[in-house]
């Protein structure tokens, strides 16, 4: 399977049922303090939680269309991700991922997860020795994303592996919506499996939130503690194109040359939608991959640069408290 980059990716909540009430508080001790985890004993409570979920990710999802669509008719995209990351904290909340333990008292966890048809998150069965089969005929049919063995060597670390996988897969819906904002051969550019793998690693490394753009060609993204970044992307082959605009934006000529010869990039667009004041902003190039097609540079974008304060995916997890188990 060819390495991708997610089009649109943010954290969200991982929610864990199981009966075993020790192995829940196991997993909420060891489990990164950057993940936002959701602990529940019964499935009674957690379907109570799971309730609103689908209407909840429908609403997110038609606010991500409606940018979109302003987009279409001539709206820049670059101040409506600003704005819908400043007005929507509780997109921090929707359920990400759903890790059910298969054998509970009195059910099974497949029929829970059937209860979670119209979710469109992740799920991962958590199965015994003897469910094993169970869980391969479910996989295979597309009823779960993954399932575990409890009986697995270093079950947690393995664990922890699946999530982290299915929270850098791209989202089906989501991926498709924001494709549409990126013409054919931006498309392909982001499917070289070098430059996919670069953006791949810098974006896990540095933020916990961003959106991939067209127009200007780039990444935009958040740090855990709400600072705002701004990743140029620009192809080698339009480098002449992209001088040209920083002179009529008025640089001068040492920074057009600079511009031209790939040694930095010029951040026109960016200046226009955002309305930045003061001259256009350069940064020192970078290649993105190995294939001499794509060069990056990173803006930072200060809170006076930005529409509305963004309040920070940090702030969010300090204000859910420390992980319980939710036994009711």
């Amino acid at each position: 399977m060819a390495l991708t980059i997610s089009l649109f990716h943010r954290p969200g909540s991982v929610l864990f049922l199981d009966d075993d009430t020790d192995y829940l508080e196991m997993l909420g001790m060891v489990i990164p303090a950057h993940w936002q985890v959701e602990l529940f004993s019964r499935p009674s409570g957690f379907a109570a939680r799971m309730q609103n979920e689908p209407a909840r990710w429908e609403a997110d999802a038609m606010a991500q269309l409606q940018m979109i669509e302003r987009w279409r008719q001539g709206q820049p995209l670059l101040p409506q991700v600003l704005r819908y990351w400043a007005i929507s904290a509780s997109r921090y909340e929707l359920a990400q991922t759903c890790v059910v333990d298969y054998a509970m008292p009195g059910t099974d966890g497949l029929r829970v997860l059937n209860t979670l048809l119209d979710w469109p998150g992740s799920r991962v069965l958590l199965t015994g020795q003897a469910d094993e089969q169970i869980a391969i005929q479910a996989f295979n049919n597309g009823l779960i994303d993954q399932f575990v063995p409890k009986q697995t060597t270093d079950i947690t670390r393995h664990l922890l592996g699946v999530l982290r996988k299915l929270s850098q897969t791209p989202h089906p819906r989501l991926n498709t919506l924001w494709r549409a904002a990126l013409r054919p051969a931006q498309q392909s550019m982001l499917q070289i499996p070098s430059v996919a793998q670069a953006l791949r690693a810098y974006t896990e490394q540095h933020w916990v939130e961003y959106v991939v753009l067209g127009e200007p060609f780039g990444l935009v993204g958040l740090d855990s503690m709400g600072n705002c970044h701004w990743l140029q992307l620009e192809p080698t082959a339009s480098l002449p194109d992209l001088a040209e605009l920083a002179g009529s934006a008025g640089l001068g000529f040492d920074a057009v040359r600079a511009v031209q010869s790939g040694q930095r990039l010029a951040a026109v667009e960016l200046h226009q939608q955002m309305g930045l004041r003061g001259p256009v902003r350069t940064a020192q190039a970078f290649p993105v991959g190995d294939d001499g097609v794509l060069s990056g540079a990173l803006f930072s974008l200060d809170a006076s640069d930005l529409p509305q304060p963004i309040y920070a995916y940090r702030h969010f997890l300090e204000a859910q408290g420390g992980r319980h188990v939710h036994d009711t």
